[in-house]
């Protein structure tokens, strides 16, 4: 004989059926019992709604956290279009405070160029720095004041705080200031308040070496260095920079003037020296000779003659005059 095999699915079919039945039949209650205008029917329906409703606290949870995401990618929408907004006015007010900086720096580099107290005598023209060489092995800039404004070459520059460099070559709307820290820079400075003199040498470095210290023993770092005024081709007093002592142990010039931000450089007139016109005149010495000694009978020295025209020493050598 044959057996009938009843699988799984003959019994789950009528159940879900029943199921759903009662589950309709539940849900009509339900609507009709809410449908029906009667006191008593209000008052059951207060009574079911205090006895049920706090209970279903953990099955309105999930409800509950699905607003509350909703609301939350609604606010994160609403947040991230505003962070768009603010990103952009921040792009705009950078630009704005980067204008303003700039501003700022030349009001206060003009600022500097006016406060400076230097000798009243000196007077100056203020040029912009145009470029600069761009050269390891050459540190200049570039002014947009020449010959037309009265520079000459050899004339010192300043910043509004320290020395810069000088004029070492003019055309007629330009002229190229040599920077302290070009190789080819020398000066010679007075280390304060010691007194002791040197020559600040360039090297192409931030700190130029001072050399030629007669006593570096009694130099110390902090030291204050100014331009000693030899030679005439700097005024005496002009603020170069401090002493700092380098990596190699040499002796070096922190400057005052701020390389980084060359944008407006002050021109000195130096004072008009007299030219010589004749090198023969710079020295003429009448030297006084030794008188004989009496004692010594080998002594062959004689004193000139009166009268005669004592013989002028230049350069070392005695000058005969000419009958």
């Amino acid at each position: 004989m044959a057996k009938t095999r009843t699988g799984p699915e003959e019994y789950s079919r009528p159940l879900r059926r029943v199921l759903v039945g009662l589950l309709v039949l539940f849900l009509l209650a339900i609507f009709v019992l809410w449908r029906i205008d009667s006191p008593r029917v209000e008052r059951f329906r207060a009574a079911l709604v205090d006895r049920v409703v706090p209970n279903l606290d953990w099955a309105m949870a999930p409800v509950t956290a699905a607003s509350k995401m909703i609301e939350g990618f609604q606010t994160y929408a609403a947040l991230y279009q505003q962070n768009q907004e603010l990103r952009r006015e921040l792009q705009q007010m950078k630009a704005w405070r980067e204008a303003a900086l700039q501003l700022e720096q030349k009001n206060a580099r003009l600022l500097d160029l006016n406060q400076v107290r230097l000798d009243p005598k000196l007077t100056h023209v203020t040029g912009v720095v145009m470029a600069d060489s761009g050269s390891p092995f050459r540190q200049s800039v570039l002014l947009n004041v020449g010959s037309r404004d009265g520079i000459r070459d050899g004339w010192a520059t300043m910043d509004g705080i320290g020395l810069v460099g000088r004029i070492s070559g003019v055309g007629e709307r330009t002229s190229r200031v040599i920077l302290l820290t070009d190789s080819n820079s020398r000066i010679p400075v007075t280390v304060q308040p010691t007194g002791q003199k040197a020559i600040l040498s360039g090297d192409n470095s931030a700190s130029p070496p001072l050399e030629f210290l007669e006593h570096p023993d009694v130099i110390r770092p902090g030291d204050r260095v100014v331009t000693s005024g030899d030679g005439g081709v700097f005024p005496a007093g002009l603020l170069v920079g401090q002493v700092a002592l380098g990596t190699d142990k040499r002796l070096r010039v922190r400057l005052s003037a701020d390389y980084e931000r060359l944008e407006f450089l002050r021109v000195l007139r130096s004072h008009e020296i007299q030219p010589i016109e004749d090198p023969g005149t710079l020295l003429a010495v009448t030297p006084t000779l030794p008188q004989p000694d009496v004692t010594d009978p080998g002594s062959q020295q004689t004193t000139p003659d009166e009268g005669q025209p004592t013989p002028n020493i230049v350069d070392g050598s005695p000058e005969v005059p000419s009958d």
